[in-house]
């Protein structure tokens, strides 16, 4: 995910990569909360729809009607707060051919969408027993490359880095412990908001705290 600020709020805020790609050359420069308002109040201000409907607040009865492709095993996760930082959720599950194994999901009142996504990551491999042979998905590239390429550097240097803190260290850690207890699974990335039916599952599950209805 890359991480622009908002000119509104101030606020920092992530764009899918998939979604950058589309718009070469455009430079995001509203969150979520403040892009709607200001495609309602100037037409001039260019945000792509794609960016707008990236939170379609679906129930997961929605999900599963509109949504049907993507891997049909594995477990998903998603993260996020709205707006950044501001009020989260999280949502992990995990399906074997098309059927529900298990789902969680949780909300923090003042959180990060980093965070979030830390946290549903922790939480799937929580779920899974330690000789379990899965893919865990997330749509967070950054949590990925933290684990799989820099958390294990920043341990051997007593968790320090050259240029400077290492944010949601207690989560990292915990995320990084909880990867090494699970060494049969796979930590994968998959596209945001591309269709993917579990994906879709996980964000509606992370953003439930949004609706009156699960």
């Amino acid at each position: 995910m890359s991480s622009f600020l908002c000119q509104t709020c101030g606020a920092a805020f992530d764009v899918a990569p998939d979604v950058l790609a589309k718009y070469p050359g455009w430079t995001p420069r509203f969150c979520r909360a403040h892009a709607a308002k200001k495609i309602g109040a100037q037409r001039k201000a260019f945000v792509p729809r794609a960016v707008l409907e990236r939170e379609e607040k679906l129930t997961l009865a929605q999900v599963l009607a509109k949504y049907a492709d993507g891997p049909t095993s594995g477990v998903f996760t998603d993260g996020s707060s709205v707006p950044n930082p501001g009020p989260g959720g999280w949502g992990v599950v995990w399906v074997e051919a098309g059927e529900i194994r298990a789902a969680r999901h949780g909300t923090h009142a003042k959180t990060t969408n980093n965070r979030m996504e830390l946290t549903a990551l922790i939480e799937a491999f929580r779920l899974l027993p330690d000789e379990a042979e899965v893919t865990v998905h997330t749509d967070s590239r950054l949590c990925v490359d933290t684990i799989e390429k820099w958390a294990p550097g920043w341990e051997r240097k007593g968790w320090r880095k050259k240029d400077g803190e290492i944010k949601n260290l207690a989560l990292v850690q915990e995320l990084l412990a909880q990867r090494r207890a699970h060494p049969r699974c796979t930590l994968q990335w998959i596209a945001a908001h591309s269709g993917q039916r579990w994906n879709e599952y996980a964000d509606s599950l992370a953003t439930a705290w949004m609706r009156e209805e699960l």
